[in-house]
This record gives C-alpha cells, structure tokens and sequence, in this order.
C-alpha cells in the first residue's frame, strides 16, 4: 500500500459529487490543473485518486481518496498539511478517518510510554487510573501546591496544570512547578505542567521540568503543532499528556485528530470531553475515539483515553463499566467544589475507580 487513502464526508448534491470528488483530490494532492501538468510521473503516482463514492442517509457523501506517500514527508505537521490542509477551508468538507500504510507509521515513534509504561510509573496495573486538573486560573503558585499536596495525599494518579496555565505572572511556570512537584515528591502522583510558547520558552520549560524532576508534562497539540510536539515529546523523555483545546476549531473527526493523530505525535494519554458533560461528544464518538487510542495502529503503543469535562463522583461506575480498566478518570470542579472536605472527596474519587479504602 503505498497511498494513504483518506476518508472525507463531502455535502454536496448527487448530480456533482464525482466533480466535487476529483477535485478535493487534486485540491490534497498537487494543487493545480492537470492539464498544466506535463511529467507523466506525476500525474500516475502522485496525483489523488478518488477511490469510492457512498451516499450518506443522513445527507451528502461519503468520499475515499488515496494520497501518495511520498507527498507525506516525516513530520506529522506535513501529514496533517496533505490529509487536510486547503480542504479544511472547504466549508462543505470534512476529514473523518484515514488509512496508514506500515510504511508511514514506521516513520513515526508514536508514545515512549503509552498505557503498560503508564501503569509500570504509577504501580496500577489492572484498574482504571485517576486524574484530576489544579484550578482556576488567578492562584498563587503556592496555593496550587497546596491542592497537589491534597491529591496527591489522596492518592490520585496524575496531577495535571489547568490547560489555561502557561507563565503568567500570578504562578510562574518555573515557581509552579518547582512548588507542585516539591508537593508530590513523596507520593508516586505524577504532576504534569502544561508546556507552552514558542521554542525559545518551551527550551526554558524543559529545562525546568528536567531540573525539577517532574514526571509527565502536558501538551496541546492543536496549540503548539503536531510537529513541534513529536519534537518535544522526543526531548522530554517523559510521559505526555494531550490537551484537546483547539481540537474543535477544524472539521475533523476527533477518532482521527484525538484517537490517531495525537497518538501518532507521541502522547501516552488523551483528554476528550466525555459523553454527558460539558460539551457535545456523544457515546459512539466516545467509543470510537477510546477504539483509536487503543486499537491496532501498526506497531505504534496504544494511549490511554482520559474522558473529562464537567464528570462527577456519581458517573465513575458508569464510566468504568463504558471503558473498561485501560481508562483514566479526570474529575476537576466536582473535587474542587468539595471546599474544606476536598482531600474526603478526593479520597472517595480514589476508592470508587480503585474499589479499595486508603491506609
């Protein structure tokens, strides 16, 4: 297999959908008229093929096309660049999946850890993991600290920096996480900060990291760049967390974005919205992103999918029952709202997900 063939739901009538057809095939592959194109070569191997057209019930169609693999390059910035780029403009175009051939997924070392290196850190074998988020926004560096020192007391796995803390003055990045590791330096909670800015500070922020000890770090891949992560995910050394902000300001499947994609670029575990919460994800898109993590992607480590956004104490049985064990449960506000009772409730978290009383 020597194309990727990529998988897009394209709105249009019946009447022109094999014109609308090719034309996202050339619009992904070179970009031209073809009547403009004289090398033979070209025109054979690296011009998109359309490779079927299905109607849709619910309206439009969908549309295969396979793309070269030589267009593909080696970073998942240039993948991205060809499965979506200019059709991502297209209003009436979406990326729903795509097909990886092992010649391309060999060109990607996806996690250094994913789930088994997850579990082997956190000494949890055969259970869902735990995982909670510091806020808001405005804190001091040592009030963070303090709620680490609850959590992690509490015996919560992993520790995660609000997606909204970057280096602003109230808490800054390097007394942030010098003051939240120091708080769980004695527990085996990871605490993972969350890396931003451009690579003069992000060089800055591993140094920290490296410094402090720290054993996992945060990401936002939509933020930063796939490439710039699958860089910084080979510098860390650490296991990465990915955060999905910005994963909904394109029209692309979140199976394929979160599921694969931020897989391929090396995170071992993956936020998402979970069903019932917050935001708009439903059940089968649930499962098909949690299928994407942790399904067959070549010789590629499964990720741990961590269902979040707006979940509660009284939804972890459900949850648990929905993903199975290889899940790690986020719960954020519902903990924070506890007030005074927060290591109580954090401790109630634990023993729902672990089944097991802390000594």
């Amino acid at each position: 297999m020597d194309r990727i063939v990529a998988l897009y739901h394209i709105d249009a009538p019946a009447r022109e959908i094999e014109e609308q057809a090719r034309n996202l095939a050339v619009e992904q592959s070179v970009e031209m008229p073809l009547a403009a194109i004289r090398d033979p070569r070209i025109l054979e191997s690296v011009v998109g093929r359309v490779e079927g057209i299905e109607p849709v019930a619910q309206g439009g169609f969908h549309v295969r096309i396979g793309l070269a693999l030589e267009t593909m390059g080696a970073d998942l910035g240039q993948l991205m660049n060809m499965l979506f780029g200019n059709a991502s403009i297209l209003d009436h175009v979406r990326l729903l999946d795509a097909e990886f051939p092992q010649a391309l997924l060999a060109r990607y070392p996806g996690p250094r850890f994913g789930i088994q290196g997850l579990r082997k850190l956190l000494k949890a074998h055969d259970r869902p993991l735990t995982a909670t988020a510091i806020k808001p926004q405005g804190l001091a560096s040592d009030d963070l600290a303090g709620l680490c020192k609850t959590f992690a007391s509490a015996g919560i796995d992993v520790i995660k920096d609000d997606h909204g803390m970057g280096d602003q003055s109230y808490a800054p990045f390097h007394k942030r996480v010098a003051a939240c590791q120091k708080a769980v330096s004695t527990s085996r909670t990871l605490y993972a900060p969350h890396l931003t800015g451009g690579p003069k500070a992000l060089a800055e922020q591993i140094k920290v990291i490296k410094g402090e000890g720290v054993g996992m770090a945060m990401v936002s891949p939509m933020l930063l760049g796939l490439a710039l992560v699958q860089e910084l995910v080979a510098e860390l050394g650490i296991p990465v967390l990915a955060h999905p902000a910005m994963a909904g300001a394109s029209r692309i499947a979140p199976a394929l974005l979160l599921g694969k994609l931020f897989r391929l670029a090396g995170a071992d575990a993956v936020v998402y919205p979970n069903h019932g919460g917050r935001f708009g994800y439903s059940p089968g898109m649930c499962h098909d992103l949690a299928l994407a993590a942790r399904g067959a992607l070549g010789e590629v480590k499964p990720v741990i999918p961590v269902p979040a956004g707006g979940m509660t104490l009284k939804r972890v049985p459900e949850m648990v029952k929905f993903y199975g064990p290889d899940v790690m449960l986020l719960i954020g506000g519902a903990l924070l709202m506890a007030g005074d009772d927060l290591f109580e409730q954090s401790q109630a978290f634990v023993q729902a997900v672990t089944g097991k009383e802390m000594s």
